[in-house]
């Protein structure tokens, strides 16, 4: 079976050696696989369909009759050409930071070498941590592009606080800024404190920041410039100087935005084809009003995780593409074997939400694997105690002795003894706001639970299995659907710079499929993918 032929053929005609014309499906396909070459679909003059990477277009005079054409379009030429400039990328394509160093130095060290944009999961891990991560991926990416992860800490505003200040002092030069509900005087201070003059007097934006959202009212002051308050009292501190309180006023608080779609962790589960054209929207339309020199490039996360699906995202006008979810099942991922031996089997359908633990107090959720673990019906179930009681000693007998053998296996009164002798070395004011409220110190102990649980799955802790907390969305299970029956369905095969190669490989070949598809070419099945073949040399990466 072969290619078939219903649309109107070019005014155009086809000169070359008959030699490089092939009819056979199998060839056929190898000459598709060339997208760094114009690929020319023809019809000869006994009406065979076949395929060419040469030749030359006449509009008269004699030659083959020519159906289709799909011109050279490689994966480095899908999405933002500032994007790739800008981080020194080779795609437009970053990995998402996972939280508790799940996005790891060794993973974001691969990335980087591979040419992506790898951003360190910092968020939920202690400061010393945080230090050794980064000396070890700064003393591997010398001249590459990383990012490290800014979590807002509304609850806890020491650790926002804190983490500015040691990106700043290690000369962190791009924050993926997650999970904030409105813009804070630490975020400020990152973008402002790296504000500088050219020679020329235009100014330079040395802290770059990459804002991750999932609303409009939340994207929208990254699109404007900082906010005079924030950067007044800046500098009434002596943090910024004159200068960088003027230069701020002329440039906006992110360079880009990442729309947070259907995914694992922090997520609002909104449809990416709804969400991703509203920002897009949002910000041609501030940009209109602030004109500022620096433009906002706005790309695609959430669901990403197959050819299929990054080409959808760059169709729809992002700039880049992010993926998370199916890092976590790499080898680099700093999560547990147990966690990535489960992760190969889930299905799309295998998530649902829970509360986070950072945000517990505010209702809010993220979205975890359901599949082989108790954790998403115990912590909602937390979550209900804390909406219907105030105090942990509201809680009837039989529920809290029920609470105390499967979910925390001790008394609650031991776990807040051990939450007072954890904030007191992190977060004294924590243990004083709960000192005379009850309320609160129900929160506390329950985000006992809810912190640890991730750190037992990336642990691999072996009695806590049922409540391993893993951050999963979907798109692991279509990214499972993709490569099954390939050498990648295997954890152990699994390498993150790899997964990103072949994805954005296999949308640039899905984009040339699509663009013959609709000049009238019918493809048969076997042709309409690229196979996920072992050895890299039989992919174009040119």
């Amino acid at each position: 079976m072969t290619l078939t032929y219903n649309g109107s053929p070019q005014n155009l005609y086809w000169q070359g050696s008959p030699r490089d014309i092939v009819f056979d499906p199998t060839e056929i396909k190898e000459k598709l696989q060339r997208t760094d070459l114009t690929c020319y679909v023809l019809s000869d003059h006994s009406g065979r369909i076949g395929v060419s990477n040469t030749g030359a277009l006449v509009a008269e005079g004699r030659g083959l009759q020519v159906l289709a054409i799909a011109n050279p379009m490689t994966a480095n030429q899908l999405g933002d050409q500032g994007f790739r400039e800008d981080y020194k990328l080779k795609y437009a394509y970053k990995t998402g930071a996972m939280a508790n160093g799940i996005a790891s130095a060794e993973l974001v060290i691969a990335i980087g070498k591979a040419g992506f944009l790898g951003s360190f999961g910092a968020a939920g891990l202690v400061p010393a941590r945080i230090r050794k991560e980064l000396d070890t991926i700064q003393s591997n990416l010398t001249s590459e592009t990383y990012a490290v992860n800014l979590i807002h800490s509304p609850i806890e505003a020491a650790l926002e606080s804190g983490a500015v200040d040691l990106f700043l002092e290690r000369g962190v030069k791009i924050v993926e800024a997650s999970a904030f509900l409105a813009l804070s005087e630490h975020i400020v201070y990152y973008r402002v404190a790296g504000l500088s003059r050219n020679a020329d007097g235009s100014i330079h934006i040395g802290n770059k920041v990459i804002a991750k959202i999932s609303r409009k009212e939340v994207a929208t002051p990254f699109m404007y410039a900082p906010p005079v308050e924030m950067v007044n009292a800046l500098l009434q501190k002596g943090k910024i100087t004159a200068d960088q309180a003027e230069m701020a006023k002329h440039i906006p608080m992110a360079d880009d935005i990442t729309v947070e779609a259907d995914s694992g962790g922090h997520t609002d589960n909104r449809p990416l084809v709804v969400l991703l054209p509203i920002i897009i929207q949002l910000r041609n339309e501030i940009e209109l009003e602030t004109r500022f020199e620096q433009k906002i490039r706005v790309g695609a996360a959430g669901g990403i995780s197959t050819p299929a699906s990054a080409l959808a995202a760059f169709m729809m006008g992002a700039a880049y593409v992010v993926t998370g979810s199916v890092n976590q099942a790499c080898v680099e991922a700093g999560t547990s074997e147990h966690v990535r031996k489960l992760l190969q089997t889930v299905d799309s359908t295998d998530v649902m939400g829970a509360p986070a633990s950072d945000m517990f107090e505010m209702g809010v959720e993220l979205q975890v694997l359901k599949r082989g673990s108790m954790f998403g019906p115990r912590a909602k179930k937390l979550y209900e105690y804390y909406k219907t009681y105030k105090s942990i000693d509201d809680i009837p007998a039989s529920e809290r002795a029920k609470l105390e053998k499967t979910v925390f296996r001790k008394p609650l009164e031991e776990i807040w003894q051990m939450c007072v002798d954890f904030f007191e070395k992190r977060d004294p004011e924590q243990i004083a706001r709960a000192k005379d409220n009850p309320h609160r110190k129900m929160a506390l102990i329950f985000r006992w639970y809810l912190g640890l649980s991730s750190n037992w799955a990336n642990a691999g802790t072996p009695d806590r299995t049922l409540d391993y907390q893993i951050w999963c969305g979907p798109a692991m299970g279509s990214f499972n659907d993709w490569v099954r029956g390939t050498y990648l369905e295997p954890y152990q095969n699994r390498k993150a710079a790899d997964v990103a190669e072949r994805i954005m490989v296999g949308a640039a070949y899905l984009y040339r499929m699509q663009h013959l598809q609709m000049q009238g070419v019918g493809f048969p099945v076997e042709m309409m993918s690229l196979e996920i073949e072992e050895e890299a040399s039989k992919m174009v990466v040119a």
